[in-house]
C-alpha cells in the first residue's frame, strides 16, 4: 500500500476520533477544560505520546552513540519529578479551580508575574514546538509529498490546517481521545520497527535482549567524573527538574491532567504515565545500539550525527513497511505534541492575556490566528536555511524555562511580595546571566553544562525576585 494512503487513512481515523469526540455541543469549558470529566488512565496514556515529540523519535535512539545510555539517568529523575508534580503542584492547581496555572501567579505575585509567565510560556512553547513540528514536515515532504511536486510551505500549511480542523471544536476534550490513538501508533511503531531490526539481525527476541546488555553502548551510569555532564547526580536532579519546569509548569502539559473529575485521580493520572517514561526510552536506546550492531555487522560505517542513525536504516533498508512504520511513528509523535500546544496556546492567550475565557468567538479566532502565526514560524525556520542559528533559537529558547521555574518556587517556597514593575526585567535578565555564565565556565575551568542549568537558571530568577520583594 503507498505510503501516501497510509498517512491518508491515519489522518481520516483522527477526523473520525475527533467528531466523535466533539459530539456534543462545544463550548469553551469543554475546549479548554473538557468540562473536567476525562477518565484518567485514558488521560495517561495519552499522556505518553504527548510527551515524546518527533525529535525524540529521531534523537534519542541515536544517543547511544555518544553518550551510551547515560539518558535513562535523566529518566530516573522524571519520576522523582513526576511525583513532585502530583503532591505538590496539583493541589495547588486543583484546590484554586484553575484553567490556566499561570492564574496562580496572579493571585500570589500580582498582575505583572502573571502576565510575564503567561508571555515566557507563549512565547517558548510557540518556537519550541514550532521547531519540534518542522522535523515531521521535513519528514513527510521528503518521503511523501515531494514526488508530487509540493512546496514545503503548501505541506507545513496542509498539516497545521488538519490539526485545527480536529481540533478547532472540542480541543482538550478532542485531545484526550486522540492523543491516546496517536499514543498506540506511535509505540506500534517503535516495538515493529525493533522487531524488524531483531528479524535482521537473526535474533531472537531472548538474543536480543542480551545483545544489547552486553553492548558497551548499554552503559548507564556515571558516578565519578564531577566534570562530566552526564555525572549521576546532575543528570537524576536535572530530570526531576526538567519534569517539574517542561510538565508542572507549563500550561500546554498540564491542560489535560486539570481535565480528570477529581484531585485524585489527576495525581493517579500523573504517576503512572511518569513511571512509563523509563521503559519507553529504555525501548528507543535499545533500537539505538540494535542499529548500530546491524551497520557493524553490515560493515557500513556508524553516522557521524546521532539524528542521523535512525532515519539512515528508513533509507537504506530495502522493505517498504520499515519506512511505513518510520513515518507513522514520528506523524503520530509530532502531531500528539503539536495539537496540545496549540491548544494550550489558544487557552493561554484568551485565558491569561485577553482575559476572556468565556467568550468563544475571541477563541475561536485566536485559535485559527495562532495556526497561521505557528506556520509562519515553521516556513520562517526553512528560510533561514542556518542549522546552526536554528540551533541557537531553539536552545535560548529551553532557557525561558528557567524564569518560570523562579517564579513558581518563589510563589511557594516564600510568603514575600514582590515590586511588580521588576518582575520582567529579573525574568528577562535570568537567562542571560545562565547563558554567560555558561560560556565563562567552559573558557576558564573547561566546565560544561548540562541539564543543571535549568537549576542555576531558576534560582537566578528566585534570588532576583527576592531583591525585588517588598
Amino acid at each position: 500500500m503507498p505510503l501516501t494512503v497510509i498517512v491518508l487513512v491515519y489522518f481520516a481515523a483522527l477526523f473520525a476520533i475527533s467528531r466523535w469526540s466533539a459530539r456534543r455541543r462545544s463550548d469553551n469549558d469543554t475546549f479548554f477544560r473538557a468540562g473536567r470529566r476525562s477518565p484518567w488512565p485514558l488521560v495517561a496514556f495519552g499522556m505518553v505520546g504527548a510527551s515524546i515529540s518527533g525529535v525524540t523519535f529521531v534523537s534519542v535512539p541515536g544517543m547511544v552513540l555518544t553518550s551510551q545510555m547515560t539518558y535513562l539517568q535523566v529518566c530516573l529523575g522524571f519520576i522523582l519529578g513526576y511525583l513532585a508534580v502530583a503532591f505538590i503542584l496539583l493541589p495547588v492547581y486543583y484546590g484554586l479551580n484553575l484553567t490556566s496555572i499561570y492564574s496562580y501567579l496572579g493571585q500570589r505575585l500580582g498582575p505583572e508575574a502573571y502576565k510575564t509567565g503567561a508571555w515566557f510560556f507563549l512565547v517558548s512553547k510557540m518556537v519550541g514546538a514550532a521547531m519540534k513540528f518542522y522535523v515531521v514536515c521535513i519528514i513527510l515532504q521528503e518521503f511523501v509529498l515531494a514526488a508530487w511536486g509540493v512546496p514545503f510551505w503548501l505541506t507545513v500549511s496542509a498539516m497545521v490546517l488538519l490539526i485545527w480542523l480536529y481540533t478547532r471544536n472540542g480541543g482538550v476534550r478532542t485531545l484526550v481521545f486522540t492523543d491516546s490513538f496517536q499514543t498506540l501508533c506511535l509505540f506500534s511503531s517503535l516495538l515493529l520497527i525493533i522487531y524488524t531490526v531483531v528479524d535482521e539481525l537473526d535474533y531472537s527476541i531472548v538474543d536480543a535482549v542480551s545483545a544489547v546488555a552486553a553492548d558497551a553502548r548499554s552503559h548507564i551510569f556515571v558516578m565519578t567524573d564531577w566534570t562530566s555532564p552526564q555525572n549521576f547526580w546532575k543528570e537524576f536532579l536535572s530530570g526531576a527538574f526538567i519534569v517539574v519546569v517542561m510538565t508542572g509548569l507549563d500550561q500546554d502539559m498540564m491542560q489535560k491532567n486539570l481535565t480528570c473529575r477529581t484531585l485524585r485521580e489527576a495525581q493517579k493520572d500523573v504517576c503512572s504515565y511518569g513511571l512509563v517514561f523509563l521503559p519507553a526510552n529504555l525501548l528507543f536506546l535499545s533500537l539505538g545500539i540494535l542499529l548500530a550492531q546491524l551497520f557493524e555487522v553490515r560493515g557500513v560505517a556508524l553516522p557521524a550525527k546521532g539524528d542521523e542513525l535512525l532515519p539512515m536504516f528508513v533509507n537504506g533498508d530495502a522493505t517498504p513497511i520499515t519506512l511505513y512504520l518510520f513515518v507513522i511513528g514520528i506523524v503520530a509523535a509530532s502531531f500528539s505534541s503539536a495539537d496540545s500546544a496549540l491548544t494550550s496556546l489558544t487557552t493561554s492567550y484568551c485565558v491569561d492575556i485577553r482575559k476572556k475565557a468565556a467568550d468563544e468567538g475571541l477563541r475561536r479566532r485566536v485559535h485559527l490566528a495562532i495556526c497561521v502565526l505557528f506556520v509562519a514560524v515553521i516556513v520562517t525556520f526553512d528560510s533561514l536555511n542556518n542549522r546552526s542559528l536554528i540551533d541557537a533559537i531553539y536552545t535560548l529558547v529551553g532557557y525561558t524555562y528557567g524564569p518560570l521555574l523562579g517564579l513558581f518556587a518563589f510563589g511557594l517556597l516564600s510568603r514575600w511580595q514582590v515590586r511588580g514593575r521588576w518582575v520582567p526585567w529579573v525574568c528577562i535578565a535570568s537567562p542571560l546571566l545562565c547563558y554567560a555564565a555558561s560560556l565563562l565556565t567552559v573558557h576558564l575551568w573547561d566546565y560544561h553544562f548540562g541539564y543543571e542549568l535549568l537549576l542555576l537558571n531558576g534560582l537566578l530568577t528566585f534570588t532576583g525576585l527576592k531583591l525585588i520583594a517588598k
